[in-house]
């Protein structure tokens, strides 16, 4: 008999078995990270833990795991097979733990610089979050340990996180904010996915049929269940008048089937009483519990324990994996005169400050949820002294150096009740990207500022080194400065990282995944209070289609650096691009693009090219360009590969409201192919035929 059908027989005999009151258990969790049992069934805790960038502290008992680089430095690699990898060790580490379920990743649209939780997310463009995703999710199911990705949908704020309504036309809804959810459940098939705390057009996510049964399990044909985020259906209700407006069975028939971490809209009294007076049947009941069934035989709930994957942890395997994840995020956003790499034979003396040079971010619940306490954790500072001992001599002082590496950025911080009054000093400082909390100003500190420029003044080779987890404004200082690196928030291996890319060990080939504006009114989301944080409890998406640089290119606007930007220590030229063909004739076929590509330089690095497509002519109203695909390519010096990139067909479609579905209109396309949004040096014009 086959696994699939040996996986029905179980369910199926399981919920045979099952009462009526156990169901309604099992609807709910029981304690924080974990779900009720059924020992006479062989049901135990299905256990989740926090974890993008590593398991987290709070939600494994304290434990210390392995700090990985926050997700937007994963996705600045452009590198599925480091998301693969990422999610992989990261599923070990759940095994190691005796979790089940990693609640991760985070596929969030960065709509707005200011999003608090932007560090976790992926990017601006649907398609660069997906291709993120997806490799993300294998990885982490391949341990079978169930993923999460998260928070379907429009999550895109944390300022009144748990009663805002976004507001946003349909098209938009699919083309943006769904879509990343959509290609990871058709290609990777996540087990669970967690519904957001927002309202979207004024309906919850767990209490919405059309979000969740019509859209998720109908049309995309999820298999999985739906969680909610942590205290959702609590603080929702606390919105509504009277409890009587929340009854379970609008989340019953929806197809909520947990709800996290204990019962209130799925309170057993609740339960009761509604099943008594027919509201629901056992029936419904019945589909949310086979979804979770199910999901208990695929993580070997029923199987022995030495039949199951080996788990890991803080192996010397993941921690090196942690550096590499670092060092191709790294993103080299100028270096003027080549001031970079630094001979480390060459120099006698190096100043380094500034408030991150020493700082750690690893604490337990810096940050929020996705906070992880590593064994250890390499600051900048101490990267950069093991690098340097016995060569060059460290100092704070930049009067007399060769170079100053000035360390500034963001913050993360406790949740406010947890606070030290170092934390709320630093808050203060720095600003706080965190859970919970929206940053206020796209500028570095004033303090900051400062610094920078009093520094340069007695140092002009300052060297700007940049630790944050969403775009920063630069206009007040950049001009002074030769050099400056964005680092993200690099993990526990960070400090041996920067000092790997300062010194040319590493060639920094990291893209960025979201436009960095030079002041925040250039960015669509910003164009008034209700388009951003809202009013009246809604916020307003007027932007439609245009976030990030595709509002940037509509407009005409000049971003301080562009999306898909990133310098390298070596230069890159594209020869020629070829179509093995120039037709393609439905939504699901694939179109392959030969892309020539030569290392000019005298240094090895690695380039991503990045294929953007512009619809010549469209009924509808669609971005100049949008990013289609890309591939990331290593090249010794003087060496030129050609390397094959694929064009899916559903790619280049749009959402059709009309339709109700996705749409590959007849006619011209144009691929343009370059090393940014902007940076684009080849085209080639495809048909489609359809």
């Amino acid at each position: 008999m086959s696994s699939k059908k040996n996986e029905e027989r179980k369910v199926e005999t399981l919920l045979s078995n099952l009462t009526l009151n156990e169901k309604f258990k099992l609807l709910t969790g029981y304690f924080f990270f974990q779900t009720h049992t059924v020992p006479r069934l062989g049901i135990r805790a299905f256990k989740t833990t926090d974890g993008p960038l590593g398991i987290s502290q709070h939600s494994s008992f304290l434990r210390k795991n392995t700090y990985f680089p926050a997700g937007i430095n994963l996705a600045a690699a452009w590198n599925r097979e480091l998301a693969y990898e990422c999610g992989k060790a990261i599923g070990k580490e759940a095994r190691a733990i005796g979790k089940s379920c990693v609640l991760g990743p985070g596929i969030n649209i960065g709509r707005t610089p200011f999003n608090g939780r932007t560090y976790e997310y992926y990017s601006e463009d649907p398609y660069l979050t997906k291709e993120m995703s997806i490799p993300f999710v294998k990885g982490v199911q391949s341990q079978k340990v169930a993923a999460c990705p998260k928070h379907y949908v429009a999550n895109n704020q944390e300022t009144n996180r748990y009663t805002v309504s976004v507001e946003v036309d349909e098209r938009t809804l699919h083309e943006i904010y769904l879509r990343a959810f959509k290609e990871t459940i058709e290609e990777a098939d996540p087990w669970t996915i967690m519904s957001s705390y927002n309202l979207v057009n004024s309906e919850y996510v767990h209490k919405s049929p059309k979000l969740l049964k019509e859209t998720l399990m109908e049309k995309w044909g999820f298999s999985g269940f739906v969680m909610t985020d942590w205290w959702a259906t609590a603080k929702g209700d606390s919105k509504d008048k009277e409890p009587s407006q929340s009854p379970p069975e609008i989340a019953i028939k929806a197809g909520l089937s947990l709800e996290m971490p204990k019962g209130h809209l799925y309170e057993q009294k609740r339960l009761e009483e509604a099943y008594k007076n027919k509201k629901f049947t056992e029936k419904d009941i019945d589909e949310l519990i086979r979804r979770i069934l199910h999901v208990y035989v695929k993580v070997g709930m029923f199987e022995k324990k030495k039949a199951l994957p080996k788990g890991e942890k803080n192996t010397r395997k993941h921690q090196n994996l942690a550096r590499r994840m670092s060092e191709e995020g790294i993103v080299l956003l100028k270096n003027q005169e080549n001031i970079l790499p630094l001979d480390i034979d060459g120099i006698k003396k190096i100043a380094v400050l500034g408030p991150n040079s020493n700082k750690k971010f690893g604490k337990l619940l810096y940050g929020g949820a996705a906070a992880v306490s590593p064994p250890y954790e390499i600051t900048a500072l101490k990267g950069l002294k093991e690098k340097c001992k016995d060569k060059i001599q460290i100092t704070a002082d930049p009067s007399d150096s060769d170079y100053t590496l000035l360390i500034v950025g963001l913050n993360h911080g406790s949740p406010k009740k947890m606070m030290s009054d170092v934390d709320r000093e630093e808050e203060i400082e720095f600003g706080n990207e965190s859970e919970k909390m929206d940053r206020t100003e796209l500028e570095l500190s004033k303090s900051q500022i400062n610094l920078i420029n009093e520094t340069v003044n007695i140092n002009p080779k300052t060297i700007v080194i940049l630790i944050n987890g969403s775009p920063v404004a630069m206009n007040d200082w950049i001009e002074n400065v030769p050099a400056v690196l964005e680092v993200w928030y690099p993990g526990m291996e960070g400090g041996r990282a920067i000092a790997n890319v300062l010194f040319g060990d590493v060639d920094p080939s990291g893209k960025l995944p979201m436009t960095f504006p030079n002041k925040i009114e250039d960015n669509s989301a910003h164009k008034s209070e209700k388009t951003f944080p809202g009013v009246d409890l809604k916020v307003y998406y007027e932007e439609g289609l245009y976030v990030g640089y595709r509002h940037f290119d509509k407009e005409n606007i000049n971003p301080l650096f562009p999306f898909g930007f990133g310098l390298s220590y070596t230069e890159f030229k594209f020869e020629e691009a070829k179509t093995t063909t120039n037709k393609i004739d439905t939504i699901h076929e694939v179109l392959k693009i030969d892309v020539k590509i030569t290392n000019v330089g005298s240094r090895a690095g690695s380039e991503i090219i990045q294929v953007y497509s512009e619809d010549v002519k469209s009924s509808v109203d669609r971005p100049k360009r949008e990013l289609v695909g890309f591939e990331k390519v290593f090249l010794e010096p003087q060496e030129t590969k050609i390397v094959p990139i694929e064009i899916k067909g559903k790619d280049l479609a749009f959402y059709d409201v009309s339709r109700g579905g996705w749409n590959l209109e007849k006619g011209d396309f144009i691929l343009h192919i370059g090393s940014s949004s902007r940076d684009l040096y080849l085209e080639e014009k495809i048909t489609v035929m359809s």
